[in-house]
């Protein structure tokens, strides 16, 4: 599997969470650069011109992402979107499930009534942005879910380590998360997941938080085809 460059559809909402505090956050926080061609230079004045504000915004924005990791810059060359390739996708989700498992049953062995109440309410948010066909706030939705699971799990490194990754996986996760079936799916299988850490089913809490992941990684290859 090589070859493929996988780059998402709206590449600035991937990093709507960082507090940048700054007009460059509230444009990243409502996916405000749109869609942006694989490996082609960020063109400031358009995007400013398309935004109505000023290239400071824009500049600050690029930097933000390129400090996540999202977009290089070349000397004399300006700035490009990253493209991961395939395998490399693959690869991350595949790690990011066994994190993901993990995390899952550990907060299966210990999950609070106060944690349920936080997952329950966001996958009835996560419910009505899928009626409503709100992908973009069905995603930051479906981070926050993810964001509370590790929080919730009570592993540092091992939050550390998942976040680390999340950062690469933004270039690939949203574009699987722009239909409505998908956004179905995906629901689904929160729904599953957190009956069963509900339960304190610990086993079947990993089972289905890796397999979460993968429908995930399956998802996304689907909508880069």
């Amino acid at each position: 599997m090589t070859g493929l460059s996988l780059v998402p559809r709206c590449f600035a909402c991937c990093v709507y969470m960082a507090p940048l505090g700054t007009e460059a956050g509230h444009l990243l926080s409502r996916g405000a650069f749109a869609t942006w061609p694989k490996p082609e230079r960020i063109n400031e004045q358009t995007l400013a011109t398309q935004l109505g504000v000023s290239r400071g915004p824009i500049r600050e924005a690029t930097r933000a992402l390129e400090r996540a990791g999202l977009v290089t810059s070349v000397v004399n060359h300006g700035s490009f979107v990253r493209a991961i390739e395939a395998d490399e996708a693959a690869e991350i989700y595949d790690l990011r499930a066994v994190l993901f498992g993990f995390a899952c049953s550990r907060l299966a062995a210990h999950m609070s009534a106060e944690q349920e109440a936080v997952l329950e309410d966001l996958l009835a948010q996560m419910d009505l942005a899928v009626k409503k066909s709100k992908a973009t706030l069905y995603y930051q939705l479906n981070l926050r879910f993810h964001e509370q699971v590790m929080n919730f799990c009570g592993h540092r490194r091992l939050k550390e380590t998942y976040e680390s990754l999340l950062k690469e996986m933004h270039l690939v996760r949203q574009r699987s998360l722009m239909s409505a079936a998908s956004m179905r799916e995906s629901n689904a299988e929160h729904a599953a997941l957190l009956a069963a850490m509900s339960a304190g089913d610990v086993a079947r809490a990993r089972q289905l938080g890796e397999a979460h992941a993968q429908g995930g990684k399956r998802r996304s290859f689907a909508a880069g085809t």
